[in-house]
């Protein structure tokens, strides 16, 4: 498995706290109240530890939306919350006024449109740092256990897997969330070599 240098890291975790600030703003609108994110975070794993670290039990269902991007790199990216913290983010979404059974109807849509913002928030940001295009395909929605959500891309097991850790912060609630993207050998190299080209033009 390919690994970043401790300065890449860096560098790549300072360009995911600007997507994800400028996905804040966004949402801050649709929720009517500030909202902080952050990206405290990130690690390379194989699909299936990284199945092991979103699902810390083997049975624990999570929801997630996932969006394709090709260009600079090709990679499936996927937001992931635990279902029932999925659902918590809804309810904070449409107001308290909404029964349960309308949340749910509600959760599919409301959810893919939470992932598009983050989601293309977060590329968009690299796509214009690296001075690159990346194309998105429309949200999925997708709900099971991590190892489901991860084997519906169909990527190979030890593929690698670039995770980050977003901490969520409104009023009264502090929601954790998970950013996923699959990256094959090239797209790690391409990764690479996009993030060591954004280095040399800082200096």
């Amino acid at each position: 498995m390919i690994e970043l240098t401790e300065l890449q890291q860096d560098a790549l975790i300072e360009i995911f706290n600007m997507g994800v600030g400028r996905a804040a703003s966004a949402m801050s609108g649709i929720f009517n109240e500030e909202i902080t994110m952050s990206v405290p975070s990130i690690s390379f794993q194989s699909r299936v530890e990284a199945a092991q670290l979103l699902g810390a039990q083997e049975s624990q269902r999570v929801c997630g939306i996932s969006q394709t991007y090709k260009g600079a790199f090709n990679t499936d990216a996927i937001l992931i919350f635990l279902e029932e913290r999925s659902l918590e983010i809804v309810r904070l979404m449409v107001g308290e006024s909404v029964t349960d059974e309308e949340l749910t109807e509600l959760e599919q849509e409301a959810m893919s449109e939470i992932g598009n913002i983050i989601l293309n928030s977060c590329v968009g940001i690299m796509a214009n740092i690296f001075n690159s295009e990346l194309q998105g395909s429309l949200p999925s929605y997708l709900v099971g256990t991590s190892q489901d959500i991860l084997s519906a891309k169909d990527h190979p097991d030890d593929e690698t897997v670039l995770i980050l850790h977003i901490d969520f912060g409104l009023q009264k609630h502090q929601i954790n969330g998970y950013l996923v993207f699959l990256l094959d050998m090239t797209a790690m190299l391409n990764l690479q070599q996009q993030i060591d080209q954004y280095l040399s033009g800082l200096t």
